[in-house]
């Protein structure tokens, strides 16, 4: 089976985007690992598949699968990319398209400068809908790793877990060892998206993100959404908020409730074909 796919990023968060709208299209855990190989592969953070939608009231399925071949529930960038991916492939002709997730539906606006908003949903807050193990929602959950140290972290559903921890700075967090050691934390029975933020001011974050099935990414949108969800109920943010990432910057949009808009450019690498 030949597959025509298309390798797109978002701020340096990599993705293979495979159109399942005009070929047929087989998936395993094995083939999207081997794709994604740096070294012996095409090299991605995820797999984006575009699917005819199962309701009519969507334009699109939308699926996203991380390097290691798991399938997970949402991705920002990816959508940024997803909304690029299907005007450019005449899938489409809108600048406005809907497409339903497993983490639930969004809304994808192609702006004039190109830059795509997506409407990200509501966050979820409530511990049971993260998932979260806690008796009750908090605004700061304490969590104990396992040298006994207790952190106070943040916990958001943006369609996907994450677990938020504020930091003085993103150059010093220890990204590479607590990052794969609260990713399969106890008290998140689906595994989690782990989010070191770092406040610069009421409009500015920084932020680095060890993503589940992956590994740290250059940018993690729901990862960023989540981010400034936490800092806004802690009272850390206002209403906009630019969150610089490895890979450039988002803008975030929250008021406090209702539906969560990021920003963000998306950039095309190249197409080929691959067996």
């Amino acid at each position: 089976m030949r597959l025509k796919f298309t390798k797109m990023h978002g701020l340096g968060n990599d993705f293979m985007v495979i159109d399942g709208v005009t070929q047929s299209v087989e998936l395993s855990p094995e083939r999207i690992e081997r794709w994604a190989d740096r070294h012996f592969g095409i090299g991605f953070d995820q797999l984006l598949l575009v699917e005819p939608p199962t309701r009519p009231d969507r334009d699109f399925r939308y699926r996203i699968f991380n390097a290691d071949g798991s399938e997970v529930e949402n991705c920002g960038n990816g959508a940024r990319c997803f909304a690029r991916f299907v005007v450019d492939h005449n899938l489409i002709h809108a600048d406005r398209i809907c497409v339903e997730t497993a983490g639930g539906d969004l809304e994808l606006i192609i702006q004039d400068d190109g830059q795509v908003t997506v409407d990200m949903g509501r966050p979820r807050l409530a511990p049971e809908k993260i998932p979260f193990l806690a008796d009750e929602r908090a605004l700061l959950y304490p969590l104990t790793t396992e040298d006994g140290t207790q952190l106070d972290v943040a916990a958001v559903s943006m369609g996907n877990p994450h677990c938020v921890i504020r930091v003085d700075s993103v150059d010093t967090a220890p990204v590479e060892t607590l990052g794969p050691e609260l990713e399969e934390h106890e008290r998140f029975p689906q595994r989690v998206n782990v989010g070191f933020l770092e406040v610069v001011d009421r409009t500015h974050a920084r932020l680095r993100v060890f993503e589940r099935g992956v590994g740290e990414t250059l940018a993690c949108g729901t990862g960023a959404c989540a981010a400034i969800v936490a800092g806004h109920i802690n009272g850390w943010f206002d209403d906009r908020v630019h969150i610089a990432l490895r890979g450039g910057t988002l803008l975030i949009e929250w008021p406090g409730e209702g539906n969560v808009l990021m920003t963000g450019p998306v950039e095309t690498v190249f197409e080929g074909v691959v067996g």
